[in-house]
C-alpha cells in the first residue's frame, strides 16, 4: 500500500469573486522511499496541495476528497490530531526559510522544539540531538552556531536549518516546496544532494514541488504536471520528458534557455525563446472544459465543453487531453 494516497482532492478558496476551485480532482500516490516531483507555474495549485496535505490551508478554505497517510484519513481530521502528525510523521520544508524560522528564537531551540514536543525529550537531550542534526545537514561549527538567530545565517544555511527541523523526528513523509528558490546554483545543488541522501538513508517519501523542470528531471522518479488547478500530465519522469504528451508540458520545456551557446557567434541570430500564447486565466474565470483550451494550438470546440479525463498512454503515463494522437504526431 502506498504511504500517501490522494484521491479526488478539491480545494475551494473564498475570494472577492466568490468561491473558486483552486485544485480540481487531483489524484496521486507516493510510496515510502520514493520521490515524486510536482511542477507547474505559479498559481497552478502546487503549494495549496502541499498545504492541504499538512492541514495548513488558509481560513475559509474548503477541502473535499481523500488524503490518506499510511492508511489514516487526514481530510476532516481535527487540529489536535493534525498537530500530533505535523513535524512528527509528516514535515514540510517551506520555500522561504526566513519566513519559516522565528526571528526571535535561537536556531538550536527551533530545531530542538519538535523533539521536545513529539518525543518528550528533555532540554539537554533535545539540544544534543539538534546539534547532531545541524551537523548532518552541513552547518559548520554547529555547537557554537546553535545559539545564533536566523538573520545571522545565509539563505542556504537557513534552508539547511529548516531541513534539520523537518527531519528532527524522522518523518515518513517530507514535503519540500520550492526548497531551492532564491539560492545560487552551487547551494541549490548541495541542498538537492542532501535531500537525495536523506531519502536514501531514511527511506522516507519525498514530495518535491518546483517550477524548475531540471530540478525534477534530476531528482524525481515520477512527476506530476499541474495547470489551472488540474493534473494535466503524470508518469515516470524519464518517460514524460522523453514523450511530452500535453501541449502545456511541451511549452514549459520549450521555454527553457539552453546553456552553452552564448559564446557562439551566431547566438545573436537565434530567435527568442518560444512562449506560450495567451495568459493564465484567473481562477474565477477558468473555462468549463480544458483549462489550457484557447492557449493550445490544438484546441477544437470539444476542448471547451468539458474537462477531459486523464487518458492512459501506457506504462503509467497519463495525459488530460482529448487529442493525444494529434499532439504525438507533431514535433515537440
Amino acid at each position: 500500500m502506498p504511504l500517501l494516497e490522494v484521491t479526488d482532492l478539491r480545494i475551494a478558496l473564498a475570494t472577492p469573486n466568490g468561491l473558486v476551485q483552486a485544485v480540481r480532482g487531483l489524484d496521486f500516490s507516493l510510496d515510502a522511499g520514493g520521490t515524486l516531483g510536482l511542477i507547474g507555474e505559479s498559481g497552478c495549485g502546487k503549494s495549496l496541495t502541499a498545504l492541504a496535505l499538512m492541514g495548513l490551508l488558509p481560513d475559509g478554505a474548503q477541502v473535499s476528497g481523500s488524503i490518506r497517510l499510511a492508511g489514516q484519513e487526514l481530510v476532516g481530521l481535527d487540529e489536535r490530531a493534525l498537530c500530533a502528525l505535523r513535524g512528527n510523521r509528516m514535515a514540510m520544508v517551506f520555500q522561504e526559510p526566513m519566513a519559516a524560522l522565528n526571528p526571535l528564537h535561537r536556531v538550536g531551540d527551533q530545531v530542538a522544539e519538535p523533539l521536545r514536543i513529539h518525543q518528550g525529550l528533555g532540554r539537554r537531550q533535545a539540544r544534543q540531538r539538534a546539534q547532531a542534526l545541524l551537523e548532518r545537514v552541513g552547518i559548520d561549527d554547529a555547537a557554537r552556531r546553535m545559539s545564533g538567530y536566523p538573520h545571522e545565517f545565509s539563505g542556504g544555511q537557513r534552508q539547511r536549518i529548516c531541513i534539520a527541523m523537518a527531519l528532527a523526528c524522522g518523518p515518513a513523509l517530507l514535503i519540500a516546496d520550492e526548497p531551492t528558490t532564491a539560492l545560487d546554483t552551487e547551494v541549490q545543488a548541495h541542498i538537492l544532494a542532501l535531500l537525495r541522501e536523506l531519502v536514501a538513508e531514511r527511506g522516507m517519501a519525498l514530495l518535491l514541488i518546483s517550477h524548475d523542470l531540471a530540478v525534477v528531471a534530476q531528482n524525481a522518479a515520477r512527476m506530476l504536471v499541474m495547470y489551472g488547478g488540474c493534473l494535466v500530465e503524470a508518469g515516470d519522469a524519464a518517460q514524460v520528458f522523453a514523450r511530452m504528451a500535453h501541449p502545456y508540458t511541451r511549452g514549459l520545456l520549450a521555454a527553457r534557455p539552453v546553456l552553452g551557446g552564448a559564446a557562439d557567434a551566431r547566438a545573436a541570430l537565434r530567435p527568442p525563446l518560444p512562449t506560450i500564447a495567451g495568459s493564465v486565466p484567473p481562477l474565477h474565470a477558468l473555462p468549463p472544459g480544458c483549462p489550457f483550451a484557447g492557449r493550445c494550438a490544438y484546441t477544437i470546440a470539444a476542448c471547451h465543453a468539458a474537462l477531459p479525463p486523464l487518458a492512459d498512454l501506457g506504462g503509467g503515463h497519463g495525459v488530460r487531453c482529448i487529442r493525444p494522437e494529434a499532439i504525438a504526431g507533431a514535433a515537440p
